[in-house]
């Protein structure tokens, strides 16, 4: 596996973007946290990571009220501590929250955990019982209060989107935040098409699989393994670089240890030849009809 320099892998990150709808751009390599903040014992560990991953450009980091309750939020804004005007922070609220007062508090709650005034980016997590106008009504309220800069939804298919666009306001959505990998395709026949269509931006969780038999399938593909060698990279490399090899996608891998985000970010310097794509369509293939959207 080549070994980049930080300057190498910043000046790749760089150059690989993703632009919103009001022309921000942001890097397409960015940061989850998933399940990180929850282990005290390794909480020095986990902000280092962050903090490396910022550094080398990896400056959208990605949290949500939901991830541990409060405790990867909590991690976040330590890390971000000090480095708060060089991060793209996102964080997301639960549905049931989605509305009225308690989406102004559930903000609130978000901003003092991450210790900051405002986040660049909040998204509902996934559609509840709270209609779609009366989220759309308190996000642009949470906008026009400065406390959020946008906002935008995640694990919403294409009817849900459709839906989202009726409502007064809606159309001011600035991401759609969705499972995707090489073993999960399933946004590629409506959903990604119909993104690209309105020119919103899709934020890739879990690209790497969020484990078991499923990653361990993809990491050991014989094909995956084949390329990654030819390529001279590693396997979670290879499958991060498939994620972003189109424009309008961000993908958010988690990395617990500074070595991983090394690696992960690394992958921003990889261009995939049209042959290698052809090779791993064939290993992975898109599905030919609608599937239900995956959600985790």
């Amino acid at each position: 596996m080549q070994t980049l320099s930080d300057e190498t892998i910043r000046e790749a990150l760089s150059q690989r973007t993703v632009t919103l709808p009001d022309g921000t751009r942001i890097p397409a390599l960015g940061q989850g946290t998933w399940n990180m903040g929850d282990n005290p014992a390794r909480r020095e560990e986990e902000v280092q990571a962050l903090r490396l991953g910022i550094e080398l450009g990896m400056t959208v980091v990605d949290t949500a009220e939901m991830y541990g309750e409060g405790l990867s939020e909590s991690l976040v804004g330590e890390a971000i501590k000090g480095k708060r005007d060089e991060v793209f922070l996102v964080s997301k609220v639960y549905p049931h929250n989605a509305g009225g007062e308690r989406l102004a508090r559930s903000c609130e709650a978000s901003l003092q955990r991450l210790g900051t005034d405002h986040l660049d980016l909040y998204l509902l997590h996934w559609r509840g019982s709270i209609p779609l106008a009366e989220t759309v009504q308190g996000m642009e309220q949470l906008v026009a209060e400065g406390k959020i800069r946008r906002w935008g939804v995640s694990n919403l298919d294409t009817s849900d989107m459709q839906e989202l666009w009726k409502v007064p306001g809606g159309e001011a959505c600035a991401v759609n935040q969705v499972l995707y990998h090489i073993a999960s395709r399933g946004i590629e026949y409506e959903l990604q098409p119909w993104l690209q269509q309105q020119r919103i931006p899709m934020m890739a969780y879990s690209p790497l699989a969020q484990g078991g038999s499923m990653r361990k399938g993809m990491l050991e593909n014989k094909v995956v393994q084949s390329i990654a060698k030819e390529y001279q990279v590693s396997p979670s490399q290879l499958i991060l670089a498939w994620t972003i090899r189109k424009s309008g996608v961000l993908s958010i891998p988690k990395a617990s240890s500074s070595d991983h985000v090394r690696e992960n970010a690394a992958a921003a310097s990889i261009d995939l030849r049209e042959d290698t794509l052809a090779q791993l369509e064939e290993a992975f293939p898109a599905p030919k009809r609608k599937v239900p959207l995956d959600i985790i």
